[in-house]
C-alpha cells in the first residue's frame, strides 16, 4: 500500500492522470469500489488512454466535493453526468 501512497504523490506532482489504484487512494475508496462504480455509474468522470483507464485529479476533486457528508458508494445509482 505504502507504493500506491509513493505513486499517487508523485503522479500528483507530475501528471494530473492516476490510475486506478492511485485514484482510489485520492479519494478514500477501494480499487474495486471504485470499479464497480465506473461500470454502474455515479463514481468520478474517466477516460481511457488506449486500454487504459485514468483518471484526471481536478475531476477528483470536484467529484469528490459534490458527495455529500455520510456519502455511501453503494447508494449511489445513478448514472454519471
Amino acid at each position: 500500500m505504502d507504493d500506491e501512497n509513493e505513486r499517487a504523490a508523485r503522479a500528483k506532482k507530475g501528471s494530473p492522470f492516476l490510475n486506478t489504484a492511485q485514484a482510489a487512494f485520492y479519494v478514500g475508496l477501494s480499487q474495486r469500489t471504485l470499479e464497480k462504480m465506473r461500470l454502474k455509474g455515479g463514481g468520478p468522470q474517466f477516460r481511457k488512454h488506449g486500454r487504459f483507464v485514468r483518471y484526471h485529479i481536478d475531476e477528483l476533486d470536484a467529484w469528490s466535493k459534490g458527495q455529500p457528508k455520510g456519502f455511501d458508494a453503494d447508494d449511489n445509482r445513478a448514472g454519471r453526468p
